[in-house]
Protein backbone atom coordinates (compact mmCIF):
# COMPACT_ATOMS: atom_id res chain seq x y z
CA UNK A 1 0.00 0.00 0.00
CA UNK A 2 2.79 2.60 0.92
CA UNK A 3 4.45 1.40 -2.16
CA UNK A 4 1.71 2.57 -4.34
CA UNK A 5 1.67 5.67 -2.68
CA UNK A 6 5.18 6.48 -3.14
CA UNK A 7 4.81 5.45 -7.52
CA UNK A 8 1.82 7.86 -7.33
CA UNK A 9 3.73 10.54 -5.88
CA UNK A 10 6.73 9.65 -7.62
CA UNK A 11 4.61 9.83 -11.15
CA UNK A 12 2.87 13.35 -10.20
CA UNK A 13 6.45 14.57 -9.19
CA UNK A 14 7.53 13.58 -12.54
CA UNK A 15 5.06 14.68 -14.53
CA UNK A 16 4.80 18.04 -12.67
CA UNK A 17 8.92 18.53 -13.75
CA UNK A 18 8.46 17.38 -17.20
CA UNK A 19 5.21 19.18 -18.24
CA UNK A 20 3.32 22.31 -17.86
CA UNK A 21 0.50 22.73 -15.01
CA UNK A 22 -2.00 22.45 -17.96
CA UNK A 23 -0.46 19.64 -19.15
CA UNK A 24 0.13 17.71 -15.58
CA UNK A 25 -3.75 17.66 -14.61
CA UNK A 26 -4.47 15.60 -17.67
CA UNK A 27 -1.19 13.51 -17.74
CA UNK A 28 -0.99 12.23 -14.35
CA UNK A 29 -4.49 11.50 -12.27
CA UNK A 30 -7.61 13.22 -14.49
CA UNK A 31 -7.71 10.27 -17.59
CA UNK A 32 -8.18 7.34 -14.37
CA UNK A 33 -10.53 9.42 -12.58
CA UNK A 34 -12.64 9.78 -15.44
CA UNK A 35 -13.07 6.37 -16.16
CA UNK A 36 -13.95 5.11 -12.50
CA UNK A 37 -16.28 8.22 -12.47
CA UNK A 38 -17.84 7.09 -15.70
CA UNK A 39 -17.82 3.68 -15.02
CA UNK A 40 -19.14 3.81 -11.02
CA UNK A 41 -20.99 7.02 -10.10
CA UNK A 42 -22.20 7.97 -13.63
CA UNK A 43 -25.04 5.55 -13.59
CA UNK A 44 -26.91 6.39 -10.50
CA UNK A 45 -26.73 10.00 -10.98
CA UNK A 46 -30.66 10.18 -12.00
CA UNK A 47 -31.60 8.41 -9.01
CA UNK A 48 -34.80 9.69 -7.91
CA UNK A 49 -33.68 10.19 -4.81
CA UNK A 50 -30.58 12.60 -5.73
CA UNK A 51 -32.94 13.96 -8.30
CA UNK A 52 -35.87 15.28 -6.11
CA UNK A 53 -33.82 16.11 -3.54
CA UNK A 54 -31.88 18.38 -5.44
CA UNK A 55 -34.81 19.81 -7.07
CA UNK A 56 -37.04 20.28 -3.91
CA UNK A 57 -33.86 22.36 -2.60
CA UNK A 58 -33.83 24.54 -5.44
CA UNK A 59 -37.87 25.49 -4.88
CA UNK A 60 -36.61 26.28 -1.17
CA UNK A 61 -33.49 28.01 -2.01
CA UNK A 62 -33.97 29.78 -5.51
CA UNK A 63 -34.33 32.77 -3.94
CA UNK A 64 -32.08 32.73 -1.46
CA UNK A 65 -29.92 36.47 -1.47
CA UNK A 66 -26.12 35.68 -1.22
CA UNK A 67 -26.15 37.03 2.83
CA UNK A 68 -28.86 34.48 2.98
CA UNK A 69 -26.26 31.40 1.66
CA UNK A 70 -23.50 33.21 4.12
CA UNK A 71 -25.55 33.32 7.08
CA UNK A 72 -26.52 29.21 6.50
CA UNK A 73 -22.39 28.56 5.81
CA UNK A 74 -21.53 30.48 9.19
CA UNK A 75 -23.79 28.21 10.75
CA UNK A 76 -22.74 25.25 9.37
CA UNK A 77 -19.23 26.36 9.81
CA UNK A 78 -19.59 26.98 13.01
CA UNK A 79 -21.51 23.45 13.65
CA UNK A 80 -18.91 21.38 11.78
CA UNK A 81 -16.65 20.72 14.76
CA UNK A 82 -19.75 20.99 17.82
CA UNK A 83 -20.66 18.47 19.99
CA UNK A 84 -24.30 20.01 18.82
CA UNK A 85 -25.08 20.55 15.19
CA UNK A 86 -28.46 20.35 14.58
CA UNK A 87 -28.06 22.05 11.25
CA UNK A 88 -25.53 19.14 10.17
CA UNK A 89 -27.40 16.28 11.70
CA UNK A 90 -30.80 17.47 9.76
CA UNK A 91 -28.70 17.43 6.66
CA UNK A 92 -26.83 13.71 7.57
CA UNK A 93 -30.44 12.37 8.16
CA UNK A 94 -31.58 13.30 4.59
CA UNK A 95 -32.88 10.29 2.24
CA UNK A 96 -29.84 11.63 -0.01
CA UNK A 97 -27.12 11.56 2.29
CA UNK A 98 -28.09 7.92 3.48
CA UNK A 99 -28.16 7.11 -0.23
CA UNK A 100 -24.40 8.45 -0.17
CA UNK A 101 -23.30 6.92 2.12
CA UNK A 102 -24.22 3.66 1.02
CA UNK A 103 -22.70 4.04 -2.21
CA UNK A 104 -19.23 5.28 -0.82
CA UNK A 105 -19.15 2.72 1.18
CA UNK A 106 -20.34 -0.10 -1.30
CA UNK A 107 -16.99 1.19 -3.14
CA UNK A 108 -14.41 -0.26 -0.35
CA UNK A 109 -12.50 2.44 0.26
CA UNK A 110 -11.95 3.82 -3.37
CA UNK A 111 -14.36 6.88 -2.63
CA UNK A 112 -13.48 9.09 0.24
CA UNK A 113 -16.09 10.83 0.67
CA UNK A 114 -19.24 12.88 -1.48
CA UNK A 115 -21.36 15.48 -1.15
CA UNK A 116 -24.59 17.03 -3.59
CA UNK A 117 -24.86 20.68 -4.47
CA UNK A 118 -28.27 22.18 -5.60
CA UNK A 119 -28.19 25.33 -8.18
CA UNK A 120 -26.86 27.60 -5.63
CA UNK A 121 -24.06 25.33 -4.50
CA UNK A 122 -25.60 24.64 -1.09
CA UNK A 123 -25.21 21.15 0.35
CA UNK A 124 -28.34 18.96 -0.46
CA UNK A 125 -26.63 15.47 0.72
CA UNK A 126 -23.72 13.80 2.03
CA UNK A 127 -21.56 10.99 3.18
CA UNK A 128 -19.06 12.93 5.61
CA UNK A 129 -19.51 16.22 7.23
CA UNK A 130 -17.90 18.67 4.91
CA UNK A 131 -15.96 21.55 6.56
CA UNK A 132 -18.65 24.02 4.83
CA UNK A 133 -22.05 24.44 3.83
CA UNK A 134 -21.22 26.49 0.66
CA UNK A 135 -19.42 25.69 -2.23
CA UNK A 136 -20.48 28.01 -4.91
CA UNK A 137 -17.52 29.91 -4.78
CA UNK A 138 -15.19 27.07 -5.46
CA UNK A 139 -13.99 25.27 -8.49
CA UNK A 140 -16.13 22.27 -7.91
CA UNK A 141 -19.14 24.08 -8.36
CA UNK A 142 -18.33 26.89 -10.62
CA UNK A 143 -16.49 24.28 -13.24
CA UNK A 144 -19.66 21.84 -13.38
CA UNK A 145 -22.66 23.39 -12.71
CA UNK A 146 -21.31 26.64 -13.58
CA UNK A 147 -20.36 25.37 -17.27
CA UNK A 148 -23.52 23.26 -17.71
CA UNK A 149 -24.83 19.97 -18.70
CA UNK A 150 -21.92 17.24 -19.34
CA UNK A 151 -19.17 19.10 -17.41
CA UNK A 152 -16.82 17.26 -15.47
CA UNK A 153 -13.85 18.80 -13.36
CA UNK A 154 -10.99 16.91 -11.36
CA UNK A 155 -8.80 18.90 -8.69
CA UNK A 156 -4.94 18.92 -8.02
CA UNK A 157 -4.05 15.37 -5.58
CA UNK A 158 -3.20 16.14 -2.26
CA UNK A 159 -2.92 13.97 0.69
CA UNK A 160 -5.32 13.08 3.05
CA UNK A 161 -4.58 13.94 6.70
CA UNK A 162 -6.33 11.34 8.48
CA UNK A 163 -5.74 8.76 6.20
CA UNK A 164 -2.74 9.80 4.47
CA UNK A 165 -3.52 8.59 1.48
CA UNK A 166 -3.54 10.80 -2.09
CA UNK A 167 -6.83 12.14 -3.32
CA UNK A 168 -8.48 13.78 -5.56
CA UNK A 169 -11.92 14.96 -5.95
CA UNK A 170 -13.82 14.34 -9.15
CA UNK A 171 -16.75 16.60 -9.72
CA UNK A 172 -19.84 17.01 -12.26
CA UNK A 173 -22.94 18.18 -13.32
CA UNK A 174 -26.02 16.70 -12.12
CA UNK A 175 -28.68 17.61 -14.81
CA UNK A 176 -32.36 16.20 -14.54
CA UNK A 177 -33.08 13.46 -16.62
CA UNK A 178 -36.17 13.90 -17.96
CA UNK A 179 -35.30 18.20 -19.61
CA UNK A 180 -31.53 17.76 -19.18
CA UNK A 181 -31.23 20.73 -17.52
CA UNK A 182 -28.26 21.18 -15.03
CA UNK A 183 -29.59 21.09 -11.44
CA UNK A 184 -26.67 20.40 -9.10
CA UNK A 185 -23.54 18.92 -8.69
CA UNK A 186 -21.72 16.36 -7.05
CA UNK A 187 -18.41 15.82 -5.72
CA UNK A 188 -16.52 12.23 -5.22
CA UNK A 189 -13.36 12.18 -3.52
CA UNK A 190 -10.91 9.23 -5.32
CA UNK A 191 -8.38 7.50 -3.31
CA UNK A 192 -5.50 7.53 -5.73
CA UNK A 193 -3.90 4.95 -3.84
CA UNK A 194 -6.83 2.23 -4.53
CA UNK A 195 -6.95 3.55 -7.88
Amino acid sequence: MKSNRILTALLVSTVCALAPATVLAEEAHVAPIKAFISENVEGWLTDPVIISAIKEQNAETGDLSQSGIDELDKEWRAQATAADKPFVDEVLAREISQFLMEKKDAAGGMITEMFVMDAKGLNVGQSDVTSDYWQGDEAKWQNTYGEGAGAVFVDGVEEDESTQALQSQASMTISDPDSGEPIGAITVGINLDML
